[in-house]
């Protein structure tokens, strides 16, 4: 998608002008891929915008960067108001995305230890429609397996939210690109099937719901567990566990899910069409109920939601 800058940013607890917002060179985060970012949504629903999760993205954010023992210089509820602060200040009314980000300043010393390094902070956000194509959400996407293994727990934890995880999302888009998909599938350490680069991944088989588990080196995706409360609450048989290339190659219904993607069929995988090559019945379904809860629409997931004005 185009990036549309606003025009306002919240910077170390300030307000800022999003073009005086400087990094230097040295910025150690930069040269050592050390960083904590989040991404969020917020829903304009024709009359109040809706922060989806607040709480947990931060949360998430905090405990991320305890994984790698850093201290983040604020509160959660600071980083939280802070959100609410910069969309108020560009007076967002649309649908948009917003990334808060940790990550350490201009070095002191170079060295693969931060040492006194300050702990910066940012939270932007910009107009955001359909992450992967305008189309996506109804008439879905065509995925394939790439070659780049995710990287196994005893490696970097898949739990934190970390920039460096990404350099290995960056190789299996690429390669997923260059094949003519718009999205690529990955496989974990043992083979098994893992995530999207940036999605969580579901598939549907004989009535069942069916999503890779936390031990497949997966982040514990919001929006997951969004779709894993909603099947419980319609008494929709789930489970988490292994899945192999072939039993993905046979489900009845796939889809992506995360903050980004939000619930994305996936309609063909590797040159085989899944189901009918349409979005699925219960990817609808589970589609209809989602987009209510953070719109603001659902009584039900209230807690999920938090207005801006």
């Amino acid at each position: 998608m185009a990036f549309e800058k606003t025009e306002w940013i919240w910077h170390n607890g300030e307000i800022k002008k999003w073009d005086d917002a400087r990094l230097s060179i040295a910025t150690w985060s930069l040269h050592y891929g050390v960083a904590f970012f989040e991404g969020i949504r917020a829903y304009w629903n024709g009359s109040q915008l809706f922060v989806v999760r607040l709480k947990d993205h931060v949360k998430r954010m905090f405990d991320s960067a305890k994984i790698y023992g850093v201290t983040i210089p604020y509160k959660p509820e600071e980083i939280e108001r802070a959100v609410l602060e910069v969309l108020k200040k560009n007076n967002i009314k649309t649908t948009c995305y917003i990334r808060p980000i940790a990550y350490f300043g201009e070095m002191k010393a170079l060295g693969l230890h931060p040492g006194q390094t300050p702990v910066d902070v940012g939270i932007f956000t910009i107009p955001f429609g359909r992450y992967l194509g305008p189309d996506a959400l109804e008439k879905g996407i065509k995925a394939c397996i790439t070659t780049w293994r995710k990287a196994p727990p005893f490696c970097l934890p898949p739990e934190a939210k970390c920039s460096a995880n990404y350099a290995n999302s960056y190789l299996n888009s690429l390669e997923a690109a260059k094949a003519g998909y718009e999205e690529a599938l990955l496989l974990d350490n043992q083979g098994f099937i893992c995530e999207g680069p940036g999605e969580n991944f579901f598939m549907v088989k004989n009535g069942e719901l069916i999503t890779t588990p936390r031990h497949s080196s997966i982040l514990n995706g919001v929006t997951r567990d969004c779709i894993l409360r909603i099947a419980k609450d319609e008494k929709i048989p789930s489970a988490e566990k292994d899945l192999t290339r072939g039993e993905v190659y046979v489900a009845d219904e796939a889809f992506f899910t995360g903050t980004a993607g939000e619930v994305t069929p996936i309609t063909g995988i590797d040159g085989r069409i899944i189901g009918d090559g349409k979005a699925g019945k219960m990817t609808k379904k589970l589609q209809e109920i989602y987009f209510d809860a953070v719109n603001g629409k659902s009584t039900k997931y209230k807690e999920w939601v938090t207005p801006v004005y």
